[in-house]
């Protein structure tokens, strides 16, 4: 039988995303930019309106809006889109177990006897399609072959909305006539080298010498050959919470930093992210791991050992430890990143409900301050809180507040404290899963250094 594999990618994801809950975005020039307000940073994702004037993803946001001025520019909201992401990978999901999800914005189906389901291939195809569009609203390309490879370079040649077919008795007319850099796993330096040697299209690499791709290139050369000529025999992986070695976030500043209390504060929101999907998947890391680029593209990565934990609070902690120890206020920095990793094998949860936390704050474990009503507030996302001084928008949570640690134990054992912190971070997640992650923002005060 001949295997059908699909590459569902999603169109201009994080702006669309933008677009179904702002219609004021929709028929526009629009892009999701790092700072708005300040006018800098860089496009992180612009819509086709946009795109016909020359903005691209990754351009610097002066450059695009002198291409484009009365572009409308929304920040970032990265939780939103792994929200959204989850809803088309449920849908997915509906047409075969047999998925692999490559990124936020893309997966493989192996769609391979799913014909008397769903009919042909196309077929198949155009009911994701519509089913994404009608259910969320987001538009996608879909691209069909018998590998992964192929399906990959076949989403990739009609954009927005295309289904395009790309098997092996295609590819001499449609493949190969391709430019170097538009294949797949091929980037600049790669297509620069490629190009010294004469090679600028596809169908150039499916016939070089293999040999000499292998001296320059090593393993590499072998496996570009092979993909020019159709050759890919990885499987679509079905990959489950086991399979997650590490969970991580990072961000490209708007603008280079040397102050470690700003830094400080995009490392709190970070390690918000990174917990709060440690905890949708009940994993506990026992590493947690600091990211520094600095201005001259230097990266360096720092880590230290930890008892398992996955509350927020703990990997800012250690974090916050590793940033105050390899901070050098004379080298700006562009990007930060924190990770956690060494994962535990399982972890026992009890399930708490509302009514629990409830009776938590009758008891005084949670203090009168805090208030869970945090749907209706409709602060602006983004306003400073000169208090915590934190960038965080709508119900600020204290953890303090919530706990009580600071000033009483409530009689309880330090693992029963615990215990009930880790169930309350749960219950949180659930507000925020059924909220939104910005109705429900943690205020957690960042400390001087000492």
């Amino acid at each position: 039988m001949k295997k059908v594999i699909f590459l569902v990618d999603m169109n201009a994801f994080y702006i669309s995303c933008e677009m179904t809950r702002n219609k004021e975005l929709r028929g526009v020039p629009a892009a999701v930019a790092g700072d708005p307000k300040k006018r800098t940073g860089i496009i992180l994702a612009a819509n086709y309106e946009a795109r016909a004037y020359g903005v691209k993803t990754a351009m610097v946001l002066q450059d695009a809006l002198r291409l484009c001025p009365n572009m409308k520019l929304v920040p970032p909201d990265h939780n939103f889109y792994e929200q959204k992401s989850r809803e088309v990978m449920e849908i997915l999901s509906s047409y075969t177990p047999v998925l692999q999800q490559n990124s936020i914005d893309e997966a493989w189906l192996d769609m391979t006897g799913c014909e008397g389901l769903f009919g042909k291939p196309v077929e198949a195809a155009r009911s994701i399609m519509n089913n994404i569009r009608n259910e969320l609203g987001l538009w996608c390309s879909i691209g069909i072959s018998e590998n992964k490879f192929l399906a990959k370079m076949a989403s990739e040649l009609k954009k927005p909305l295309g289904i395009t077919e790309l098997w092996r008795e295609d590819i001499q007319q449609k493949l190969w006539p391709l430019q170097i850099e538009f294949m797949h796993g091929i980037g600049k330096q790669t297509s620069k080298k490629l190009r010294a040697m004469g090679i600028n299209t596809i169908g150039e690499l499916a016939r070089f010498n293999q040999k000499t791709l292998f001296k320059v290139f090593g393993k590499t050369g072998i496996d570009m050959y092979a993909r020019a000529n159709r050759i890919d025999d990885s499987c679509v992986q079905v990959r489950d919470d086991n399979d997650i070695k590490s969970i991580g976030r990072s961000v490209t500043l708007p603008e280079d930093v040397t102050s470690i209390e700003k830094a400080k504060i995009v490392l709190m929101k970070l390690a918000d992210e990174v917990g709060m999907t440690a905890r949708r998947h009940d994993k506990k890391g026992r590493t947690v791991q600091i990211t520094l680029k600095y201005t001259d593209f230097k990266t360096i990565t720092r880590q230290k050992t930890v008892p398992a934990t996955y509350l927020t609070k703990e990997i800012y902690s250690a974090g916050v430890d590793l940033l105050e120890k390899n901070w050098n206020q004379r080298k700006p920095v562009r990007l930060i990143g924190i990770s956690i990793s060494g994962f535990d094998e399982k972890i026992e949860f009890e399930q708490m409900t509302i009514m629990d936390l409830l009776n938590m704050k009758s008891s005084g474990y949670i203090s009168e301050k805090t208030s869970l009503n945090t749907a209706n507030n409709n602060l602006d996302n983004n306003t400073f809180n000169e208090k915590t001084g934190n960038e965080f928008g709508n119900e600020f949570i204290n953890d303090k507040e919530i706990t009580g640690r600071e000033d009483t134990h409530l009689g309880l054992s330090e693992k029963e404290e615990r215990a009930k912190e880790e169930r309350l971070e749960k219950v949180l997640d659930e507000l925020r899963e059924k909220h939104g992650y910005s109705k429900v923002t943690r205020a957690i005060f960042i400390k001087e250094s000492s």
